[in-house]
C-alpha cells in the first residue's frame, strides 16, 4: 500500500525584515526604547531582534528594490534547496537562488527571496546547523 507524502506548504515565519538606514540608531530604538532582546549584529549593516520568538531583523537595504517602507516576511523552512525546487516547480518568481548569508558559532543562516503576484519581496530562510 502506497503512502502519499504531505504536500509542501508554508506556515512558519521565521524572521521579519524592517528597513532601516541607520543602523546604530535602530539598534539604540529597538533595545533601550522598545526594550526588545538584542540578539547580534552581522554585516554588512543587519542586526537582529527576538520578538516573542519570531526574530526581527533591522538592516541597509542592498539593492533599491529591497529599499521600501514595508516588512520583508521570512518562512522558516527545513531545506532551503527542495523549497526553492518546490516553489520555482510551482512558478514562483525568485529573485536570487538560495546564499549563506551569515556564519554563526551554531548555524549557519541561508536566505533566497522571492515575489508576490504584487511584486512583494517575501523571503525563505534556513538555519542549517553545524554538523
Amino acid at each position: 500500500m502506497a503512502t502519499t507524502a504531505p504536500a509542501f506548504g508554508l506556515s512558519a515565519i521565521g524572521q521579519i525584515f524592517v528597513t532601516v538606514h541607520d543602523v546604530e540608531r535602530a539598534v539604540a530604538f529597538y533595545r533601550d526604547t522598545l526594550g526588545m532582546q538584542f540578539l547580534f549584529q552581522a554585516p554588512p549593516g543587519m542586526a537582529f531582534f527576538n520578538c516573542g520568538g519570531v526574530r526581527l531583523m533591522l538592516g541597509v537595504p542592498t539593492e533599491p528594490q529591497f529599499d521600501h517602507p514595508a516588512s520583508i516576511i521570512y518562512y522558516k523552512v527545513a531545506d532551503i534547496e527542495a523549497a526553492y525546487e518546490t516553489l520555482k516547480s510551482r512558478g514562483a518568481q525568485f529573485v536570487s537562488k538560495p546564499h549563506l548569508v551569515a556564519k554563526l558559532p551554531d548555524h549557519d543562516l541561508w536566505l533566497v527571496e522571492l515575489r508576490d503576484p504584487e511584486g512583494n519581496i517575501l523571503a525563505l530562510m534556513c538555519e542549517k546547523l553545524h554538523s
